[in-house]
């Protein structure tokens, strides 16, 4: 049975089990401290009792920070991570007790959020603090239920479906070769093979194989290998570039790529046109010599199909001659 008792004009509930670490808690009175005591005795006695005791004395933004120090330096995108996290630090949730943390603060924090940024950029915020959370169930015996599981999720935006002319095209090519040397075959090679732009960044030529006529990416965003296959133009392009002392393809800062290329595109006049779309386009014109979607996925590297359908945009008018 609990013992209560009295100490600085306050009422202290302790429950010593065997098998159980003590509990105990304070009370403004006698009444509350026996109820308290009641309640957990019961749970115990039926093995429903969890253990609150770490996320009742922790705050959003001590989790996050840990996981700021012990997770982010051992992922792959560790700087992106880093900077998303002290994000979430700053904001009035990371105050809030673990144990008290609720589905109704993750809906409000989404509802605030999607009035200042996009769906989808809410919905990754919402993976990172719900990744947070089960990170610290697992590893940190913090005994509480993740709430981000429990709210409704926005709606998945729909997937671009920019696609530009080849008059576009031509305009903009003329735009990138003002920026360097490098570009215009950038662009020319990611609407060839489909690649992302960080694997093309990162692509070096001790992995291109011109007898085999594939490239082979030893790490890509899904965490897997994967080898690309390269056409006859790809291989031309990368036939015509220089040599860099570094050993990579293209050797280009990964930040000003997407920025330099969007310039080049308002230069061009070429509207609402960002250099994802480059994939957009390569994987909706490979789908046509690739019918078999398996195999578009070997080429992209997508694990789900369901996301592969939302880059690839197949015209209706295009079926129609082979409806008969």
């Amino acid at each position: 049975m609990a013992s209560i008792r009295a100490r600085s004009n306050k009422w202290q509930a302790r429950i010593i089990r065997k098998g159980h670490p003590t509990i105990a808690k304070t009370f403004l009175t006698r009444q509350d401290a026996e109820k308290w005591a009641r309640s957990l005795e019961i749970e115990i006695d039926r093995g429903t009792y969890i253990n609150k005791s770490y996320a009742e004395k922790t705050q959003f933004k001590e989790i996050l920070q840990k996981y700021l120090n012990d997770v982010v330096p051992q992922m792959r995108s560790a700087e992106t991570q880093a900077i998303r996290v002290r994000k979430l630090m700053k904001h009035p949730i990371a105050e809030v007790n673990m144990a008290q943390l609720s589905p109704k603060h993750l809906a409000n924090y989404r509802d605030e959020r999607l009035k200042v940024i996009k769906p989808n950029t809410v919905i990754r915020e919402l993976a990172i603090l719900s990744s947070v959370i089960n990170h610290a169930r697992r590893e940190w015996g913090l005994h509480i239920e993740n709430p981000v599981a429990m709210i409704k999720k926005p709606p998945m935006p729909q997937g671009r479906d920019r696609v530009i002319n080849n008059e576009e095209l031509n305009r903009l090519f003329i735009q990138l070769e003002k920026i360097s040397t490098w570009y215009k075959p950038l662009v020319e090679f990611a609407l060839e093979t489909a690649m992302r732009r960080g694997e093309l960044i990162s692509l070096l030529w001790e992995n291109v194989n011109f007898e085999k006529s594939v490239i082979f990416l030893p790490l890509t965003k899904n965490g897997d290998s994967r080898y690309v296959p390269l056409s006859i133009k790809a291989i031309r392009i990368l036939k015509s570039l220089p040599r860099d002392i570094e050993g990579r393809v293209f050797p280009l800062n990964k930040g000003t790529v997407s920025i330099l290329f969007l310039r080049a595109a308002r230069r061009a006049q070429v509207e609402d046109f960002h250099f994802h779309d480059l994939r957009h386009m390569a994987l909706t014109n490979l789908s046509e010599r690739f019918p078999n979607i398996l195999e578009l996925a070997a080429i992209s590297g997508h694990k789900e199909l369901r996301m592969l359908q939302r880059y690839v945009h197949i015209k209706a008018e295009n079926l129609v001659c082979k409806l008969g």
